[in-house]
């Protein structure tokens, strides 16, 4: 379910992944894993996207946010929320998340489009204090880097990019969301 606030045309844009959603591809790209002893209740909140690979449904966008809550049937309430400088407003997706794995696995499934589930991998975590995560799709041109904070320290910023670097993501492509 998409709730439009502004301009539905560019609101369907702000899903993060929701361009995985079109595929319902929920896997994992090869030789990567995601986290375990994963809190959900920890990881609950407002999240700010510090970097991301270029796609469609977020182009232009800044100041990114997704909120996470739980739902009454048990998942996960996905709220992403974005300002469009070119349009000269926020735009806003909701969505809903569920489990693939158990529940202390960083695996899930997101939907904006009814049926149509994409892939939230969980691949970094700050284990102390969720204070930053990063987040793929079912292949390498997926990828976040997210924050409790609109801004991550440099030292921290670098060894999540270097790590991305390892693991076969195109990061001289990411970009670094303004707030």
């Amino acid at each position: 379910m998409i709730k439009y606030t502004k301009r539905p045309s560019v609101a369907a844009r702000l899903g993060v992944p929701v361009a995985l959603l079109l595929g319902a591809c929920t896997g994992i790209p090869d030789g990567v894993d995601v986290v375990g002893g994963f809190e959900l209740d920890r990881y609950l909140g407002t999240w700010y996207e510090v970097a991301r690979l270029d796609h469609s449904f977020e182009r232009g966008l800044s100041r990114v946010t997704a909120e996470y809550s739980l739902r009454e049937d048990g998942g996960v309430r996905v709220v992403n929320r974005g300002f469009d400088a070119a349009e000269g407003g926020w735009d806003e997706a909701e969505g809903k998340a569920y489990f693939i794995d158990a529940a202390d696995i960083g695996r899930l499934k997101v939907s904006f489009f009814g049926p149509f589930y994409g892939a939230y991998n969980i691949v970094e975590l700050d284990r102390d204090g969720y204070r930053y995560a990063m987040v793929a799709g079912p292949d390498r041109s997926y990828l976040w880097i997210l924050a409790r904070s609109p801004g991550l320290d440099q030292a921290t910023l670098d060894r999540l990019v270097s790590q991305a670097t390892r693991l076969g993501f195109p990061t001289d492509e990411l970009i670094f969301v303004e707030h």
